[in-house]
């Protein structure tokens, strides 16, 4: 298990997302304790993060195809190091790959392909030792060589491979060396006490098998290798990806027969929500997710309650979504301006009106239960007359008012930022909404060419991973472009003190900081769900190997692939 060698550790969650834009409508009323939403419709209707329909399925059964409506397509493919996942690339990704470590249940990391990882007590040298008679689709084995030249190539120093964002995760990284067939060690700059959060990055670091390592960029994209309970079989982009039971896979089930149950999965994208929940009811596909909130309360709701569909509604660590905010452009280079737009901003009424309530409005970037989380950090609140001043004395001084706001363009995320634009109107402000792709919408942000855009990120894992979006200095994927010295400080102190106590001030500290200075107008924690036809099951899977305990039931950045199975009565 993941353990200092002097005592166990309760390392938190971590995980990055990859920019990915705010799509997200919602119906009725969402309640957060410590483990579990629960969301009522109508009053009477309550869902919290199980599984409808699991109590009279019975045993698991064999085989059969699940077809899967997934949100998106993955524009650049499954060459893990330089692909741009999104939730639904990650989704497949679960199916193909396996990652070295995997969420667990009580919001920390468990091994999975690694036996177990060890830590010195600097915190400066992580031992990761590997289950072994693991192999690839190919038939080669994961051995540490394979591991090492990954990691490498995550971290950019691996010929051939040119990592985008990961080259920024891993840059505390100063070296891995293979120790033994099955050992690999990883030597960091200064000291990690969440890096085995890292090694899972929200699905994103799978393991990729050596022939797929060092392929050319185009076949390592459109190929993927991996040790995962399915392999790939082909792949045409926007209409269907089409992977197989992997019959040596290296998890058993209860019956002693190795996992996973289904004999294949067909994923499609559909990027239309309405599409999807049509597709699921006319049986065209079996199983999709969705992060409208609108469908979670209402259209499958009633799909469930008329026994039509399993259903998963979950918040558990779950994403922020925001209004990301350029500081570079004039005036969001000042604290003034936006200040002007949280003012403006009625988030409680904009949640109503695109959400019907469904989220928690949030006040910082942290979801209830994840580490740096206060229910008041001070962020600022509506107050239109204090918006409209602010407004008009920028107007007296001859500063620029007007401001682009980047959103996809599906139907939900338009609306909402037409909700938006209106509110920000009302204090005078000139807003032209920039309605793009989500391939686009990315390119945008990464490239700065943004005044404001829709956004959903900073997924419910260990803090230490937002490193990468937040801390300044010139950093090219901090998508805000700020430079704070207290988030700095405190993103440095949070990462090399293994003190949990230490750790939670300093992300607090963030929290609070962030509300100060406005660099984001935080809006609400988005939900996900999952459905499934009447006779399909098992959306969270088995119990993690060995004693890692029950699986988390959080949807965010998806979930496993291993125990679904088909009811053929």
């Amino acid at each position: 298990m993941i353990c200092s060698r002097r005592r166990r550790t309760a390392l938190r969650a971590m995980g990055i997302a990859t920019a990915v834009m705010l799509a997200t409508t919602s119906c009725s009323t969402l309640h957060h304790n410590a483990d579990q939403a629960a969301v009522t419709s109508g009053g009477s209707v309550a869902m919290d993060p199980t599984e409808s329909g699991l109590a009279d399925a019975g045993k698991p059964e064999r085989g059969g195809q699940l077809v899967y409506a997934l949100e998106a397509e993955a524009e650049k493919g499954y060459c893990l190091p330089e692909s741009e996942l999104s939730i639904s690339g990650m989704q497949v990704a679960r199916a193909i790959y396996d990652t070295l470590t995997v969420p667990d249940a009580k919001g920390g990391y468990a091994p999975y392909l690694a036996k177990d990882v060890t830590h010195d007590t600097t915190y400066k040298s992580w031992t990761i030792t590997l289950r072994p008679g693991i192999t690839f689709h190919d038939g080669s084995p994961l051995d540490a060589a394979v591991v090492k030249n990954n990691l490498d190539a995550y971290r950019g120093t691996y010929p051939g491979r040119s990592p985008l964002l990961f080259s920024f995760v891993f840059k505390n990284v100063e070296g891995v060396e293979v120790v033994n067939e099955l050992t690999v060690r990883v030597t960091t700059k200064i000291p990690w006490v969440a890096f085995p959060a890292a090694l899972y990055s929200s699905g994103r670091l799978g393991i990729m098998g050596q022939h797929q390592l060092d392929d050319n960029a185009k076949d390592c994209a459109d190929k993927p290798i991996g040790t995962g309970p399915f392999s790939f079989v082909s792949w045409t982009p926007d209409v269907s990806l089409r992977v197989k039971r992997n019959p040596t896979y290296w998890q058993d089930a209860p019956d002693g027969k190795p996992l996973p149950y289904l004999n294949a999965i067909e994923f499609r994208p559909m990027p239309n929500s309405d599409e999807r929940v049509a597709a699921l009811q006319q049986g065209e596909i079996n199983m999709m997710h969705t992060s409208t909130s609108a469908d979670m309360a209402d259209n499958l709701v009633k799909l469930r309650d008329d026994g039509a569909i399993n259903l998963m509604v979950s918040s558990d660590h779950t994403e922020v979504s925001y209004l990301l905010l350029n500081s570079t452009k004039t005036p969001l280079d000042t604290r003034t301006a936006r200040l002007a737009i949280a003012n403006a901003i009625d988030r409680t009424k904009l949640n109503q009106l695109a959400n019907k309530g469904l989220p928690e409005v949030a006040d910082g970037p942290f979801a209830p239960g994840v580490l740096g989380h206060l229910d008041d950090p001070k962020f600022p609140g509506f107050d239109l007359k204090a918006a409209k001043r602010a407004v008009a004395a920028m107007k007296q001084a001859g500063t620029n008012t007007h401001l682009s706001l980047l959103t996809s363009d599906g139907p939900v995320a338009v609306r909402q930022a037409q909700i938006e634009r209106g509110m920000l109107e009302a204090a005078g402000l000139t807003v032209e909404l920039d309605v793009e792709s989500e391939a686009e919408l990315i390119s945008k942000v990464i490239g700065g060419d943004y005044d404001m855009a829709s956004f959903r990120n900073q997924p419910g894992d260990d803090p230490d991973m937002d490193h990468i979006w937040w801390y300044g200095d010139g950093n090219p994927v901090n998508f805000g472009r700020f430079d704070d010295s207290v988030i700095n400080q405190n993103l440095d102190r949070g990462r090399i003190n293994p003190d949990r106590s230490i750790r939670q001030d300093a992300y607090e500290a963030i929290n609070r900081e962030f509300a100060k200075q406005v660099w984001n107008v935080w809006l609400w924690y988005a939900p996900w769900a999952v459905a499934e036809a009447a006779n399909v099951h098992g959306i969270l899977g088995p119990d993690l190997p060995g004693d890692g305990g029950p699986p988390p039931v959080r949807l965010v950045t998806g979930h496993s692939l291993l125990g679904i199975w088909i009811s053929h009565r």
